[in-house]
């Protein structure tokens, strides 16, 4: 039986409200006045970056957060909530999912992606979601031990498919293969490509800088103009 939090992401959006420094929107009071905005527009969940911005989120959603801390440590691809610290930073934090990195790329510290799962399911009982880039990273993340898988990292390793489109292909296959929710995530710019995820088998679809990435929407517009 699927936990309450999951079921209520069936079927629909979930709005990544990301902005990292150096970009107009960075700060937690315009991630969340971008909370309030995904909640009005019928989102059904939110997925934030840093445990300053999931907080500022709680404090104004009543949705299920999907929380992350993206940090780089020299040396390592890995920057998708990397290691216990920012697992820990998230779960503090408030958020009712955490996101991690599960590709099969070395983490820092060498820690095995294994021993990171055990430890957290031994003192939290938060839900933990599988960032992969490929059908054998999304089977193994089953067998870890995680409730959900999103593609998010399809095209951000060098050994998946680099492309402009969403992998809709890794979201069927993914769909048939694993008995947890994939989640379709990474490049879907268009309501038609969010339905195609769904038809696809996708149980919910995540959307960022389509929604929340003023200047990305617009580069899109202007490049197209041109």
């Amino acid at each position: 039986m699927l936990h309450s939090i999951i079921q209520s992401l069936k079927g629909g959006l979930i709005v990544s409200c990301q902005a990292l420094e150096g970009e107009p929107f960075y700060g937690s009071d315009y991630m969340a006045r971008f909370a309030i905005a995904a909640e009005m527009g019928n989102a059904v969940g939110i997925r934030a970056n840093t445990p300053q911005d999931i907080r500022a989120i709680k404090k104004v959603s009543h949705l299920p957060l999907i929380g992350l801390w993206k940090q780089e440590y020299s040396g390592f691809d890995v920057y998708i909530t990397p290691t216990l610290q920012e697992i820990e930073g998230v779960i503090a934090a408030g958020a009712d999912i955490v996101a991690m990195d599960a590709t099969l790329r070395t983490r820092p510290g060498g820690v095995n992606l294994a021993d990171i799962v055990n430890k957290i399911r031994e003192k939290h009982q938060v839900l933990l979601m599988a960032d992969v880039s490929t059908v054998v990273e999304g089977e193994e993340a089953e067998k870890l031990g995680f409730d959900l898988i999103s593609t998010t990292l399809s095209g951000y390793t060098d050994y998946s498919p680099q492309s402009e489109e969403p992998d809709i292909q890794l979201v069927a296959e993914l769909s048939r293969k694993v008995s947890i929710p994939v989640l379709a995530e990474g490049k879907i710019y268009t309501p038609e490509q969010a339905s195609q995820c769904i038809q696809a088998g996708a149980y919910a679809v995540v959307i960022g800088g389509a929604i929340t990435r003023p200047q990305l929407i617009t580069k899109k517009f202007t490049e197209a103009l041109r």
